[in-house]
């Protein structure tokens, strides 16, 4: 790492014993501040109910609770996760009911982006729902950096990831996309992120007034866009990040990583290139080929690469009114 990188890293790296939860709980306590833990779900009903659970049991039904609003956004489950996430004890959201006006398009940014709209926190917190080795201190560690120091504004997970292939587990092998992909992009491009470990790392939590400002690509490039787009907004010291030690997950199948990987470069092309010319010199396309073979040789499925990207919130006019809606919500008793 540069010398500046290095700097950084050190100054703004820590752990989550680092955090412990009756100083981050008093820390929340001196700011005054709401936090909404939001979980982005599709389709994730064997894991969505413990990380539920656990959020309201060590967070929120206890004296001094740290998470005021516990929101599951359904992006359109076929299976039972909004109610299993109600069950658990989440207020469930369905995507295609904030901001009716906008129809929805599928995608985890897409979601995400709603859910700024269906909650009112001053910091908002994401956390994937398909989390096999969640436990409440990662939120606790999340937030420790934002509650203890007002020039932060995004911290990022950092763990290992290992590959479970159901019979193996491969110390540190989970993190294809990243290592492929967006770590030689940032390397590349954004050299002042080359310290961040975890880029798209999907547990992060970031102040509501930073988040109304960015934009957010629908799809899988989403985590990718907040972090270079807080770079340029606020500077490198406006991040930190948090070791939270181990993270198991589902894993995709290597063509399902090539459409996220796709994703992830047009995000990167939409930020080097924002104009269009390189594209338009270059004829750079917007879908992309995969093969199978099959008894008469290989079939080629095209897909379109998601390139949707949705504007800041702040500039959006029914925003101001889902807000204030959500935060009569958010201020109910809690449920025992």
């Amino acid at each position: 790492m540069r010398p500046a990188v290095s700097q950084w890293f050190d100054r703004r790296t820590s752990t989550a014993s680092d955090w412990p939860l009756d100083a981050v709980q008093a820390a929340k306590a001196r700011a005054d501040t709401r936090v909404s833990v939001v979980l982005p779900a599709l389709d994730e009903e064997q894991t969505v109910g413990p990380i539920v659970a656990a959020v309201r049991r060590d967070l929120m039904d206890v004296q001094r609770p740290l998470v005021d609003d516990l929101v599951v956004m359904d992006s359109g489950s076929r299976d039972a996760t909004a109610r299993v996430a109600s069950a658990a004890g989440a207020r469930v959201v369905h995507r295609d009911d904030v901001l009716p006006r906008l129809p929805a398009v599928t995608g985890k940014g897409e979601a995400m982006w709603r859910a700024l709209a269906a909650t009112s926190g001053d910091i908002v917190v994401f956390i994937d729902a398909d989390l096999r080795s969640f436990t409440s201190t990662y939120v606790v560690g999340l937030l420790g950096p934002l509650l203890a120091d007002p020039t932060v504004s995004l911290v990022k997970a950092m763990y290992e990831r290992p590959y479970d292939s159901g019979s193996t587990l491969v110390h540190a092998g989970g993190g294809r996309v990243t290592e492929l992909v967006a770590r030689p992009l940032l390397n590349l491009h954004w050299p002042e992120l080359s310290g961040v470990v975890q880029p798209l790392s999907g547990e992060y939590a970031a102040r509501r007034g930073l988040l109304e400002q960015l934009p957010f690509p629908c799809g899988y490039g989403v985590e990718f866009a907040l972090l270079v787009d807080t770079l340029e907004l606020l500077g490198l010291d406006a991040i930190a990040q948090v070791d939270l030690g181990v993270r198991l997950h589902r894993h995709q199948d290597e063509r399902r990583l090539g459409r996220m990987a796709s994703e992830i470069l047009q995000t990167a092309y939409d930020r080097l290139d924002p104009t269009g010319a390189l594209r338009r010199t270059h004829g750079v396309g917007s879908t992309l080929s995969q093969f199978d073979r099959s008894d008469d040789g290989f079939e080629v499925t095209t897909y379109e690469v998601a390139g949707l990207q949705r504007p800041p919130m702040a500039t959006i006019t029914e925003y101001a009114s889902t807000l204030a809606e959500s935060e009569l919500i958010d201020r109910r008793e809690p449920r025992k």
